[in-house]
């Protein structure tokens, strides 16, 4: 079998996958996951066909994969990819490029540059600043962090790269309690220490509470959000940034999902002052339905990016905006190309339409549930559907009960110290009919235990 032969024989078995998606159980079986283990093979002496390869791994891994790309799979804020981003993955990887600078790829650095401008313009962020797109949020709040904590060591004098941290004047960080977790590991990693990070308090609805903000100099970095991962919310950036500001210090927003807020009227109002910050991460897998792995980190200061994740070697070295000079990777794949894909098809209209459709479905999920005697706990501004029971364990009895069914699959959060059922509804698949299909099976359970 040749080369194209083998490549055409994956296409085929991934078009059969794709059609029969809305047929997968939301969960694969007990019975798929344990034939994962025939994968448990010591390392062959010699050489298998590529085709045996190719056919276990459909045979085997196909039946056992998750359908987060699915109508009904409501868990982790995930969204199924676009046909045209994934469209466009399937022939960045045929193009095989190494995406780290014009140097080793002039078409990966010119359509990255272009989604760059798509996605400053998308999310309305001032069109000077610099855009990494890196692996995860994670990868891409850490850069950003790290930038923060250069640039205002900078300002004091300190130059971090040749004097290190030890000495080093102390940098506060200030973040919600509510911070995703992504962001205190990125913390962790740059050795900010969890006993030295100061969090303040959020209101009833999960947002950053003003009057709990300490007080703030040009030796901190504050952390807000976009996009409480339980509620959807958003930190009150319009009065919350200009006091960060005046005090110099520098702010970085997480908004994984909720950034992506901005490109709709009916949800813009969510992010008013959002464009006064310093740094910014989102994510394309969520709210844009782009491949995995694609996440986006933004600074204002390009320079402050470039010169703190620059990697230019003398046999390698390129320009302030190449990729490999504002993130963590030097040999890289084209993250962008899928990125740029969707925002090229959506356009403003297409991607409004599509955030809108995610707040209206999520509303008509809230309502449904409340219907049938499920205690909303958020106001459901964003995608986020938050509810619980009476009692702790009817929560969790009623989560069972409904994801065995294999038609759903959603995950259990914690809120306000008591166990609550979060359901995101974050895909272009998603119709009615898969919320309508949720309410039934919910309900369903709850009259059930």
């Amino acid at each position: 079998m040749t080369e194209l032969d083998l490549l055409k024989n994956a296409d085929h078995k991934a078009g059969v996958y794709t059609d029969n998606i809305g047929q997968r159980p939301a969960f694969p079986s007990e019975q798929a996951i344990a034939c994962l283990s025939a994968f448990e093979q010591p390392l062959s002496e010699q050489r298998r066909p590529p085709t045996e390869t190719l056919a276990m791994l459909d045979k085997l891994g196909s039946e056992a994969t998750v359908a987060s790309n699915g109508g009904r799979y409501f868990g982790f804020v995930l969204g199924a990819s676009l046909p045209v981003a994934a469209a466009a993955e399937r022939l960045a990887l045929a193009w095989d490029q190494c995406a780290s600078s014009a140097v080793t790829s002039p078409v990966a650095h010119a359509i990255e540059r272009a989604a760059a401008r798509l996605v400053l313009e998308a999310l309305d962020l001032p069109a000077e600043s610099a855009v990494n797109f890196g692996t995860s949020a994670s990868a891409c709040g850490l850069v950003c962090l790290h930038a923060a904590r250069r640039a205002l060591l900078k300002r004091k004098g300190w130059d971090l790269d040749r004097q290190g941290l030890t000495g080093a004047p102390p940098i506060r960080v200030v973040l919600t309690e509510l911070a995703h977790i992504t962001v205190i590991k990125a913390l962790r990693v740059l050795g900010f220490g969890l006993n030295h990070l100061e969090f303040a308090k959020v209101d009833q609805y999960g947002r950053l509470d003003p009057q709990t903000l300490p007080d703030l100099d040009a030796d901190t970095i504050l952390c807000l959000q976009a996009g409480e991962v339980n509620t959807g919310e958003c930190d009150p950036f319009a009065e919350l940034i200009p006091r960060a500001k005046a005090a110099g210090a520098w702010v970085h927003v997480d908004g994984a999902f909720g950034l992506w807020a901005r490109a709709s009227s009916q949800t813009r109002h969510l992010t008013n002052g959002i464009e006064l910050a310093d740094s910014w991460t989102t994510d394309g897998h969520k709210w844009l339905n782009t491949p995995y792995d694609g996440a986006i980190g933004i600074c204002r200061d390009a320079v402050a990016l470039a010169e703190a994740m620059n990697s230019n070697a003398v046999y390698s070295s390129s320009g302030m905006d190449s990729q490999e000079n504002l993130g963590l990777e030097f040999s890289r794949r084209a993250r962008g190309i899928p990125i740029w894909a969707a925002l090229h098809s959506l356009g403003r209209q297409g991607l409004a339409e599509q955030g809108d459709r995610y707040v209206r479905l999520a509303k008509r999920l809230a309502q449904g549930l409340e219907d049938n005697g499920f205690t909303l706990l958020n106001r459901v501004v964003l995608n986020q559907v938050l509810v619980r029971l009476d009692s702790d364990q009817a929560t969790q009895a009623v989560r069972e009960q409904a994801i065995s069914s294999g038609e759903i699959w959603f995950g259990q959060s914690v809120w306000r110290g008591r166990p609550a059922l979060r359901l995101s509804v974050c895909s272009w698949r998603t119709t009615e009919q898969d919320i309508d299909t949720a309410v039934a099976i919910l309900a369903a359970a709850k009259a059930g235990i």
